[in-house]
């Protein structure tokens, strides 16, 4: 055998040393199935840098690439819309391992004291539609959480709900928000610690797929009254966001140990050629 040969080998016993290590890395990359061509989740890159919580508009933002996902009028129950202003909602995110940042960006003509938006993540175990949680045909009821940004509050407030008519601020409220109307389109900021100690409050764990949900009011005043306000509103079913993890250091070990074998394999073989080629 030559020495091309051995080299050869050897590589080969590393690379598949190295793959071995590789795949549990790379099974936890999956993303839950959704219908082709939409968006289906939102991925909190992981950051050491400061998380831009109170500007909309902060360069790091537009090194993200959005996730987009539709919005439709809500029908659930009354006072019902048939048509809304914003139909669809482009999300970005980032966390640097305490604390999160999710940017919401839409399309929203005017300016206005009524616009809001909101997201609403489930809390727990328990399947909960997205209409506030609320029981319905072949899904339990089951706690949400909700952070709700007006306009003319200027910031968010964290709140509960587990069914219509149940939606209540917090008594402890986690998170912030600040919003940016420019050239017809809203951006709105939510920041919050990664977890908090309010048992209501989702937990956001580096990782681990959440559900959310998204709502949008355009607060256009239309004869004398707000266009959409309270259930009249654009909102999204559950979709998914992620945290991304810290880089997984096994990978180097699982490298360093192929690179080992590989080693000792070749010093073997050049050790028994040449006692072949004494003899």
């Amino acid at each position: 055998m030559g020495r091309e040969r051995i080299v050869n080998v050897a590589l080969g016993a590393a690379v598949l040393a190295a793959g071995a290590g590789a795949v549990p890395a790379l099974a936890d990359e999956s993303t839950p199935a959704a219908g082709a061509g939409s968006s289906v989740s939102i991925r909190l890159h992981l950051t050491d840098e400061a998380l831009p919580g109170a500007d909309p508009y902060a360069a790091a933002w537009d090194t993200i690439r959005p996730s987009e996902f539709q919005l439709a009028p809500q029908v659930h129950w009354p006072d019902r819309i048939q048509e809304v202003t914003v139909k669809s909602v482009k999300v970005r995110g980032m966390h640097n391992g305490e604390e999160l940042a999710m940017l919401l960006e839409y399309a929203d003509p005017s300016e206005d004291a009524a616009d809001a938006a909101a997201l609403e993540f489930m809390v727990g175990e328990r399947k909960a539609h997205f209409a506030h949680g609320q029981e319905m045909l072949q899904v339990e009821g089951g706690p949400v959480n909700i952070w709700y940004w007006t306009h003319a509050a200027g910031n968010a407030v964290d709140m509960s709900a587990k069914g219509f008519k149940t939606l209540r601020p917090q008594t402890q409220q986690d998170v912030s928000a600040t919003g940016a109307w420019r050239d017809g389109v809203w951006r709105v900021v939510f920041s919050r610690r990664l977890n908090t100690d309010d048992a209501r409050d989702v937990r956001i764990t580096p990782g681990e797929w959440t559900n959310v949900a998204f709502a949008v009011w355009d607060g256009q005043i239309v004869d004398g009254a707000v266009k959409e306000q309270g259930s009249q509103k654009a909102v999204s079913s559950w979709w998914y966001v992620r945290a991304e993890p810290p880089p997984d250091a096994s990978i180097y070990g699982y490298v360093a140990l192929g690179i080992a074998l590989a080693a000792g394999f070749e010093w073997l073989l050049v050790r028994k050629i040449r006692r072949g080629n004494a003899a």
